[in-house]
């Protein structure tokens, strides 16, 4: 059992647990996750690791409400109890050694670029992150990547920071030169564009996927994802890829093949999913 010390709605759909998993704080690395179980017999949920205490022994997990089980999840308070958390799972990002590094964040997509920052930041790499939101409400992880290089903040309707896509400012970065890698996690439409934006630039990327996984261990099959034409396992051969190799329709055809039962559940849930906390 691993007892929630802290709760932050970061968004008007995206919460942080600050949770207890000692062991896990320890020997996490930038890029990897763990799997969430709320209750014995609830679905297992891939998280990213967003930030760790290891003197408190606790793991920041960073979720976005957008179905039956993350709702009920996020649904939980400080003091209440998650059932289990399996990892660190995945393998470590590539950290370069030297130069400067541009990571790009859009969505919940930034709390998974804040650790691979921070991971750059401690190897004496200049940093410079392009993060974005539809409006200012929605843009997370600013002030936390403040603390480890620049940051451009971009949203749709230019209510904070500059108007218009990340893309676009990651483009005038690109073209002024200086960027030895960058580093793309959001939703699946932005990181195909990032990676077709720094194709001609000869810019290595590496994106960070989310396809459905079970186990966490490879065994399911559920995570599967072509990457340069060869089958990969996210779940313990990623999470983290080529973004010039990966093959993004096939990661959205897949990320779509439950969705009619994700929509489903998340109908019964119903807008009060204490409900199901209490079954």
């Amino acid at each position: 059992m691993h007892r929630i010390v802290a709760r932050t709605q970061l968004s008007p759909n995206v919460t942080r647990l600050d949770v207890e998993a000692s062991r896990i704080a320890q020997i996490r690395q930038p890029g990897q996750f763990v799997i969430v179980r709320r209750a014995e017999r609830a679905e297992r949920i891939p998280l990213t690791i967003a930030d760790t205490d290891p003197v408190a022994g606790t793991i920041a997990l960073v979720i976005q409400s957008v179905g039956k089980s993350t709702r009920e999840l996020v649904e939980l308070a400080v003091g209440d109890f998650i059932r289990d958390i399996s990892g660190p799972l995945g393998m470590p990002t590539e950290v370069i050694e030297k130069g400067r590094a541009l990571c790009i964040g859009g969505g919940v997509g930034t709390a998974v670029v804040h650790p691979i920052a921070q991971g750059l930041h401690r190897h004496g790499v200049s940093v410079v992150s392009v993060i974005g939101g539809r409006s200012k409400e929605w843009v997370i992880f600013e002030e936390e990547l403040k603390r480890l290089g620049e940051v451009v903040v971009c949203t749709d309707d230019g209510s904070h920071g500059r108007k218009g896509f990340v893309t676009d400012a990651a483009k005038e970065l690109l073209v002024a030169g200086g960027i030895d890698i960058v580093y793309a996690v959001g939703p699946v439409p932005m990181m195909r564009a990032v990676a077709n934006l720094t194709r001609p630039f000869g810019v290595h990327t590496i994106v960070s996927l989310n396809p459905v996984m079970v186990d966490g261990t490879g065994m399911c099959g559920g995570c599967r994802v072509e990457v340069g034409g060869e089958t990969k396992f996210a779940c313990v051969e990623g999470p983290e890829f080529d973004g010039h190799k990966v093959d993004f329709d096939l990661l959205a055809d897949r990320l779509a093949t439950y969705r009619p039962q994700e929509q489903a559940a998340a109908a019964r849930c119903g807008a009060d999913c204490r409900i199901g906390l209490q079954k």
